[in-house]
């Protein structure tokens, strides 16, 4: 667990090998995913052609990660959750089921071509929690997740739209926020607009990190700091998947208010 820690906290992220805990974990929940998928009311969440289906807070899982036959959701990410990140307690949010398909990401109608380039180019890289509001869709915090969880429930080729960090730019989102927010209450800082804050600290992020593609297998699942640099990269032309795509569920918890977003390691 040491090893994860300094890789966590250095890097942003860690990878945690096959856990028979979660593993069973996967086979229980993974029948709910697939209804989410199949169910006519959340076709809202396709996007780009119906490459990806966002399945934002889809799963109907309970508080403790429960959903179907999976049980809570237990194993050594979230023994490592509670020892080095300091969180217990909270309650696990719905889960996201993301689920990629060959060919993403294709152009979605009324998509700017720049934004377009941006995913297809800079894999959509984005921080969580910094929502776009208003005609100008400038950004705000809005969210204060603890962390991203990240859980394959099914198999598929590395080059499967594979979860992409910037290892260390958390640091960089770190320092440029205590800037921006010196002097202002943590209750304010919702109100501020961060646009320009923010995109100086991505673009200083991909000039200074190495960029890091991330694949796991059921068993296995992936932790990543809330403040990290990260995105989703295009389908490999050579890439496989089974008939659920590349389906990863992905939790993140709110576990304080902005000052513990901002300040927690």
């Amino acid at each position: 667990m040491c090893n994860h820690a300094k890789h966590f906290f250095n890097r942003g992220w860690c990878k945690f090998a096959a856990d028979a805990r979660l593993l069973h974990w996967v086979e229980g929940a993974l029948p709910a995913a697939r209804a989410a998928r199949a169910d006519p009311a959340q076709e809202k969440w396709l996007r780009y052609q119906a490459t990806w289906f966002a399945g934002v807070n889809v799963l109907d899982n309970n508080a403790a990660g429960e959903v179907g036959r999976s049980g809570p959701l237990q194993g050594r990410v979230a023994d490592f959750i509670a020892a080095e990140l300091k969180l217990e307690g909270f309650d696990w949010d719905s889960a996201q089921v993301s689920i990629c398909y060959p060919g993403y990401p294709q152009t979605m109608q009324g998509e700017s071509p720049a934004r377009t380039r941006y995913r297809r180019d800079r894999d959509a890289a984005h921080v969580d929690g910094l929502l776009r509001e208003g005609p100008q869709q400038r950004r705000h915090l809005r969210e204060y997740h603890g962390f991203i969880l990240g859980i394959p429930m099914v198999e598929f080729d590395p080059g499967a739209s594979p979860f992409v960090v910037w290892e260390g730019s958390h640091e960089i989102m770190r320092n440029r926020f205590v800037e921006r927010f010196a002097g202002i209450e943590p209750e304010q800082w919702g109100e501020q607009d961060i646009t320009e804050v923010y995109h100086a600290a991505r673009e200083q992020a991909f000039a200074a990190c190495r960029r890091v593609e991330i694949h796991a297998t059921p068993g296995e699942v992936f932790l990543v700091h809330r403040l990290l640099l990260h995105g989703m990269a295009p389908w490999s032309e050579t890439a496989q998947a089974g008939p659920d795509g590349r389906m990863i569920c992905y939790f993140r918890p709110h576990t304080g208010g902005p000052w513990e977003w901002l300040h927690n390691r």
